[in-house]
């Protein structure tokens, strides 16, 4: 029986159709894959449906009748709860407190009596959480947990998730995809948003892909492939891509035999990036980062893996500079970088792609040329007595522009008014236009559709070739996999310890994401 029918939903923001004309059918049951580049609609459409956005045209049917949804609470009294990408839990109340938390009467409640109705729930559906620990307590994967069976006990039966891997090892993973699949069982409607295309295959039951706002594609997920639903994304024919995208595409579609790892670091290498004994702090002045060592050689790509929170961020911002170092040390091409600055890391010629590209990595309301000079103003030929040189400027922009194919009008556009993806094209233009030796790119393509994570790879891998020494930090094991030479595995702050490439696999990252030694592993004899 059909669910939801969304019918010629239209959403037009300033000069972008977000969503054109889309109909889609939710059914009971069944788990609806929904894919599609960044800027496809996917997440406006989902949003529209949960009562975020409100559509300019179209019509929304529950059940076969029509309903009007112009808030999240019209949403949740419908029965639609919606699972976002940054969970909205309060850190420290416990699991029973968020999740009654804003229900009518919450102030004068039975907390027993909820707490049994709860577990009741949980029990249901496989959710197994303690109800009187505090969230902060909670690990990722417990967390989306108590988001989902929040929803569950408002009484959703249609329910999004975007992006819900993204912060999970693979058993986690694993594990929610047994609970997605045992709640379709009993009758929900689950709809599911990933770039991951392998678990979207193993997850779902149909798929629909979003290009330009419109919906070009939809299948029983069975009646698919991996390189199929990747070319539907795209837009385009693999084989028109040049070959060492194709291949990353394909080896991101999950086709087998598609590697770019480069050949093993020759003995001697010279050691570029190099870590030892470092304690970083957190925010909150609190030990992030404990004892880390590590080295990065020339033409070497290091990958750093983990679950989000575990001392990855400190570490990445202690080797630029842009956080401070409590003990140990960090030498960057033979020299002492512990105690620089970040003018000495722009100085000596270190490339730092941040995660966040919009806060960190870029000024949204400058324009494209005055993004591009940021870290170089000061020198010529963009410079000379103390005066900027706009034509030198503009040209370098241009040029950027052509070879990095940022999509733009010129160079005079706003960085917000790109695109994810094109704001990260900008971005790595930028960084690696002086042919640094030193790259650190902390989850390049975060957030990033297939095409454009591809081209961000390429050129990740453009610069090893050349001789650059890469740290690449990654939440994505398929991303770490797939351009690592070796992988460094975090846990709580700590070295879990470091893999040969042609010596990783999923099961075995995802255990020591989950803190188990990569030593204690090799003693049980998990690994050859």
């Amino acid at each position: 029986m059909t669910s939801v029918q969304m019918r010629g939903i239209t959403k037009r923001f300033p000069g972008v159709v977000a969503n054109d004309s889309v109909d889609l059918d939710l059914y009971e049951g069944e788990v609806h894959g929904l894919l599609g580049e960044n800027g496809a609609g996917k997440t406006t459409l989902m949003n529209i449906l949960f009562g975020l956005y409100q559509p300019d045209e179209g019509q929304i049917l529950l059940n076969e009748r029509p309903v009007s949804i112009h808030s999240p609470a019209d949403a949740i009294n419908l029965g639609i709860g919606m699972i976002h990408q940054h969970f909205k839990l309060v850190a420290p109340f416990t699991v029973a407190e968020n999740i009654i938390l804003g229900l009518r009467g919450s102030l004068f409640i039975d907390m027993k009596k909820v707490q049994r109705e709860i577990a009741k729930v949980a029990e249901q559906y496989g959710l197994e959480v303690d109800l009187d620990a505090r969230v902060q307590e909670l690990s990722v994967g417990e967390q989306q947990r108590v988001e989902i069976l929040s929803s569950l006990y408002r009484g959703a039966q249609v329910l999004i998730l975007d992006e819900p891997t993204a912060v999970l090892t693979p058993q986690e993973a694993d594990n929610l995809g047994v609970i997605l699949r045992e709640m379709a069982r009993q009758g929900k409607t689950i709809v599911f948003i990933s770039h991951k295309l392998e678990e979207v295959m193993k997850v779902t039951d149909r798929v629909t892909v979003l290009r330009g706002g419109r919906v070009v594609f939809s299948s029983l997920t069975r009646e698919t492939t991996k390189q199929e639903l990747a070319r539907e994304m795209i837009g385009r024919e693999l084989s028109g891509l040049r070959s060492e995208q194709a291949a990353v595409v394909l080896a991101l579609a999950g086709a087998e035999d598609a590697s770019l790892a480069a050949e093993k670091i020759a003995n001697g290498a010279q050691a570029v990036i190099e870590v030892t004994d470092l304690h970083v702090n957190d925010d909150r002045n609190l030990p992030a980062v404990r004892g880390v060592d590590l080295t990065v050689h020339r033409g070497e790509i290091l990958g750093i893996a983990g679950v989000d929170g575990n001392g990855q961020h400190e570490l990445v911002e202690a080797i630029v500079r842009l956080r401070p170092v409590q003990s140990g040390q960090i030498r960057l091409n033979g020299k002492d970088a512990t105690r620089w600055d970040v003018r000495d890391t722009i100085a000596h010629n270190v490339a730092y792609i941040s995660d966040d590209r919009q806060k960190d990595g870029l000024i949204l309301n400058f324009d494209l040329s005055r993004n591009a000079v940021i870290k170089l103003f000061e020198r010529e030929p963009f410079s000379r007595r103390g005066l900027l040189n706009f034509d030198a400027i503009d040209e370098f922009t241009k040029n950027l522009i052509e070879q990095f194919d940022v999509r733009t009008p010129g160079p005079h556009v706003a960085a917000a008014k790109l695109s994810g993806g094109n704001q990260q094209k900008l971005i790595l233009a930028r960084e690696l236009s002086q042919s640094p030796s030193v790259i650190i790119a902390n989850k390049p393509t975060r957030g990033l559709d297939i095409g454009a994570a591809a081209y961000v790879h390429e050129r990740l891998l453009a610069e090893r070739e050349r001789g650059a020494a890469i740290l690449l930090l990654s939440a994505d094991l398929d991303e770490i996999l797939l351009l690592s030479d070796r992988i460094l595995v975090m846990c709580n702050g700590q070295s879990m310890g470091v893999l040969e490439r042609q010596h990783a696999d999923v099961q075995t990252l995802g255990l020591m994401m989950a803190g188990t030694p990569l030593a204690s592993i090799e003693k049980q004899g998990a690994i050859s």
